[in-house]
């Protein structure tokens, strides 16, 4: 087993000022929800799968092993689970924005944001794996000086 590290002691920077940046991500986080256009989708619903990226600089949360200086993936998971289960949209282009939408919401510095919704067995009137739809955000042009 590893060694405990006290995190009373920054580790050093290994940046020495270079620009970095890291992803924090939710893979294929499932869950069942009602969302289409089609009525049955609203009424017998179906299974839902989410990534969620999240595209920030963590090298002082990593640095300090301090999970508030980066974005808590249980709090995303969270959120994205009462995004997906409580509400009924007809289309998953909405539920990828909506989600996208919270993370900015909790989240207002983060450099960017990609979710991807899937749909598995579509009912599109043949075999089809999945329907999925992609929303990404890059909010790295952010005015930084400014709090949220």
């Amino acid at each position: 087993m590893g060694e405990a590290v006290s995190n009373d002691r920054p580790e050093a920077s290994v940046s020495d000022g270079r620009s970095t940046s890291g992803k924090v991500q939710l893979v294929n986080a499932v869950f069942y929800g009602h969302h289409g256009v089609m009525q049955e989708e609203h009424e017998v619903g179906g299974r839902y799968e989410v990534d969620v990226g999240v595209e920030l600089d963590f090298e002082e949360a990593a640095r300090h092993d301090d999970l508030t200086r980066t974005v808590n993936y249980e709090k995303v998971y969270d959120f994205v689970r009462t995004l997906v289960t409580e509400n009924n949209f007809y289309l998953i282009e909405k539920l990828a924005y909506r989600i996208a939408q919270q993370v900015l919401d909790t989240y207002p510095t983060v450099e960017g944001v990609e979710v991807t919704v899937r749909k598995p067995n579509p009912p599109v009137g043949g075999p089809c794996d999945r329907a999925e739809a992609t929303y990404t955000i890059d909010n790295s042009g952010r005015d930084a000086n400014v709090d949220p």
